[in-house]
């Protein structure tokens, strides 16, 4: 069975900075690539950055520069460390994994505030 669990979300001033981690379990995790996506509230889920097995990541236009994606395959992790946070940055972030079907966290709640 599947699961993803993500944590370190929060309410941070706009500038700051925070780091999510996401946990797997029932997959070969050092062949998967994972993913962060973010869904704003009345918008469509979008893609912020993946990361393939052996690290090759990629970043959506607006992540890029600014949040760094990283996995621990030891450790069966997947971090995402969000810098310079904007106002538009405010999301529920998900970890996702495709294996033949789209598995997804629960989310975890990033505010930004001015």
């Amino acid at each position: 069975q599947v699961q993803l669990a993500e944590s370190g979300g929060g309410l941070v001033q706009t500038g700051g900075s925070l780091r999510l981690s996401c946990s797997a379990s029932g997959i070969v995790f050092s062949l998967s690539t994972m993913g962060w996506y973010r869904q704003g509230a009345g918008k469509e889920r979008e893609l912020v950055a993946t990361i393939t097995g052996v690290g090759s990541a990629n970043y959506a236009e607006f992540a890029r520069g600014r949040f760094i994606v990283s996995r621990d395959n030891a450790k069966k992790t997947v971090d995402l460390q969000m810098n310079s946070l904007k106002s538009e940055d405010t999301a529920v972030y998900y970890c996702h994994v495709r294996k033949l079907v789209d598995y997804w966290g629960q989310g975890t709640q990033v505010t930004v505030s001015s």
